[in-house]
């Protein structure tokens, strides 16, 4: 039985609560937050677990073996590194780490320590994005070209970072799961709109050696919620709508026929090699299953199991970088930042 103490019981605390008590082979042990009415619903929620109003003091308690957090992004160093220190397996709400610099210690200290240290990358246990890369494996797309992807809503703009932290890690942890390629550059733009000290409509780009191509758009501004990603391929190309109730991933056999044939005149050139296939879209099938109680699973498997989880800490230290790129970008006026 492995035992977890979880700090933060605000927006994400409860959902993570609830997939650990109702998880074999896991206890919540303890609960802790600043704030005693979070306390309170915690404690009406889950009789028997001890109500913490300080973190180091829950993380010190002997029946704790792990920690989750899910706390604001500043606080995930100061409270995982004091977990790992004190000998705990961490799970850590996305993103991973307000830096690289950070990322990069807490993946050496879990290393030195050999715990269990993990992102909560939900999206990676989502079925439907699971089922995409399954597809990518199979080769129902062929070579992939690019991934364009739209994540707007009007909300919920956060204090303490901008909408590409917020919002953006979505979408860079699907891609860095989906594509085995590792990216070279990312460049980002963005404008803090109506005068909030954050920015909340920003376009970035993930470059990528060969060609291929990511492009991310999101924003706290529109007017409607979409979740939407395209992915191109040079058989066939793919929708995920993540708003939609049941048909989430549509296939279509849709695409751009090159022939190869020489001419020498350039207008017959194009007209000769370029011809375009219409065929028919399908709905592939997916586990349905709560990817949370997924990402519990796996922490939990991999602390009995002494291995690393899926979205371990290299995962978590790819996306921050990513998120630190773009950063970058935005206060140099859009220019590319290597990775």
């Amino acid at each position: 039985m492995i035992n977890v103490g979880l700090i933060g019981y605000g927006y994400w605390g409860p959902n993570l609560a609830r997939n650990f008590a109702e998880a074999d082979g896991v206890r919540l042990t303890a609960v802790a937050d600043g704030r005693a009415d979070r306390r309170d619903a915690a404690g009406r929620r889950f009789p028997g677990v001890a109500a913490c109003d300080d973190a180091l003091s829950m993380i010190d308690r002997s029946d704790v073996d792990a920690v989750a957090i899910a706390t604001p992004l500043e606080t995930h160093f100061p409270l995982a590194k004091a977990a790992l220190e004190r000998g705990k397996h961490v799970l850590i709400e996305k993103p991973f780490a307000a830096s690289k610099a950070d990322a990069e210690t807490l993946a050496s200290l879990a290393d030195a320590r050999g715990l269990r240290l993990m992102v909560d990358h939900t999206f990676v246990y989502n079925g439907a994005v699971r089922r995409i890369r399954s597809l990518i494996d199979a080769g129902e797309l062929g070579e992939l070209l690019y991934l364009d992807s739209v994540r707007v809503n009007l909300g919920l703009l956060q204090h303490d970072s901008n909408v590409i932290w917020d919002l953006a890690v979505h979408d860079l942890s699907i891609m860095d799961f989906l594509i085995d390629a590792r990216p070279v550059a990312v460049s980002a733009d963005g404008t803090t709109a109506g005068g909030v000290g954050h920015e909340n409509v920003a376009y970035v780009t993930v470059h990528f050696d060969g060609g291929f191509l990511a492009h991310f758009h999101v924003n706290w501004l529109a007017p409607v919620k979409i979740r939407q990603m395209l992915l191109g391929g040079r058989q066939r190309m793919l929708v995920y709508d993540d708003t939609q109730p049941s048909e989430k991933v549509r296939v279509y056999d849709k695409g751009v026929d090159v022939d190869r044939v020489d001419a020498r005149d350039g207008e017959m050139r194009r007209q000769i090699l370029i011809s375009y296939r219409t065929g028919d879209m399908h709905a592939p099938t997916f586990d349905r299953r709560e990817a949370l109680a997924l990402v519990v699973r796996e922490f939990a498997d991999a602390i009995a199991q002494h291995r690393a989880p899926l979205t371990d800490a290299a995962a978590g230290l790819r996306v921050v970088s990513l998120l630190e790129a773009a950063d970058a970008s935005l206060r140099a006026q859009g220019r590319r930042v290597a990775l």
